[in-house]
C-alpha cells in the first residue's frame, strides 16, 4: 500500500468512530435556535469526528501527546471547535476577526473562552514557528486573500506542524448551488482540488492529504440512525462518482521540515 493509501485509511478510520455525543455541549446550547444544528445529533457528530481526526494525526505526525500540542482555532467563530478542543484537553488558542455579543455566542459566554480579536483581514498577530497545529472550519473561504493568508498560517507553525481545513465549498456540490438558487449566498467561493493543490503549493506548505466530503445535509435533517446516515454517505463519497456533487473538499499540509526523514517517519507510524 503506497504512503497515499495508508494516510486515506488512517483518515477513514477515524471519521468511522462511534463518538458519544458532548452533552455538556449540548447543554450550554439549550434551546437557541441558531444553533440547532449542534442539537441535532447528525451536525454535532460531525465536528466531534473531525475533531478525532485532528487529535488521532496530529498525535501521529507530530510524535507529541495532544495535550502537549498548541493548537489555533482560526476564525473559532460561536466557539464550537475551542470549546470542545477544550473537553479533550487540548491547549487551544482562539481567534476571529469579529467578536460577537456574548448573548449571539453562549458557547464562548458560559464555558469563559477568551477570543483574540484580529485587527488585519489576513496578518496574525502570532510569531513565526508559534503553533502545532492550525485549525480552519469554515474560515479560509471567507477570507479576503486565500494565498495570503495560508502564506501566514505556513509562517506561524512550527517546523512540521499540521493545518487542517475543513468545509471549503466543493465546486460541483449540489447542495452549494440549490442554496444559491434558494438566494442564499453566504458562500461565494468554490473549490476543486486543482485549485487547493496550487494555493497550498504557492503558499509553501505541503499537502498531506485532500478528500470530499458530506452528500447529504447534516444540520437541518435529523436521522433515525445518524451514524448509519454517515457511513452511507462516506461510503458513497469514497468509492463512488458523487463525491464530486458532496458539499465540501478538505485537506491537511504541513509546514515543510527537513525531508530525511519527517514524512516516512510519519507514515511508519501511521502504520
Amino acid at each position: 500500500m503506497d504512503k497515499s493509501n495508508i494516510v486515506q485509511k488512517n483518515r477513514e478510520k477515524s471519521f468511522r468512530k462511534r463518538i458519544q455525543l458532548n452533552e455538556n455541549l449540548t447543554a450550554i446550547i439549550g434551546d437557541f435556535k441558531s444553533h440547532f444544528r449542534l442539537i441535532n445529533p447528525a451536525g454535532q457528530n460531525v465536528y466531534l469526528y473531525l475533531i478525532e481526526y485532528v487529535k488521532d494525526f496530529s498525535q501521529i505526525w507530530l510524535e507529541k501527546e495532544f495535550e502537549k500540542l498548541k493548537i489555533l482555532d482560526w476564525g473559532c467563530g460561536a466557539g464550537i471547535v475551542s470549546f470542545l478542543l477544550k473537553e479533550i484537553g487540548a491547549d487551544v488558542v482562539s481567534c476571529d476577526v469579529e467578536i460577537q455579543k456574548k448573548e449571539e455566542v453562549p458557547i464562548i459566554a458560559k464555558s469563559g473562552i477568551e477570543v483574540i480579536r484580529l485587527k488585519h483581514e489576513y496578518s496574525l498577530p502570532f510569531n513565526n514557528d508559534d503553533f502545532d497545529v492550525v485549525l480552519s472550519f469554515g474560515v479560509l473561504e471567507h477570507t479576503s486573500n486565500e494565498l495570503e493568508s495560508l502564506k501566514e498560517i505556513n509562517r506561524i507553525l512550527k517546523p512540521k506542524g499540521l493545518f487542517f481545513c475543513f468545509n471549503l465549498p466543493c465546486f460541483l456540490s449540489w447542495s452549494q448551488r440549490l442554496a444559491h438558487l434558494k438566494g442564499n449566498n453566504y458562500h461565494n467561493k468554490f473549490y476543486s482540488r486543482r485549485l487547493v493543490r496550487n494555493l497550498v503549493n504557492e503558499s509553501g506548505l505541503n499537502l498531506i492529504d485532500i478528500w470530499h466530503r458530506q452528500l447529504f445535509p447534516k444540520n437541518s435533517i435529523r436521522y433515525p440512525d445518524y451514524h448509519l446516515f454517515e457511513d452511507i454517505d462516506q461510503f458513497l463519497v469514497s468509492n463512488t462518482f458523487l463525491r464530486y456533487f458532496a458539499t465540501n473538499i478538505e485537506f491537511v499540509a504541513s509546514k515543510k521540515a527537513d525531508k530525511s526523514a519527517t514524512t516516512t517517519n510519519a507514515i511508519s507510524r501511521i502504520v
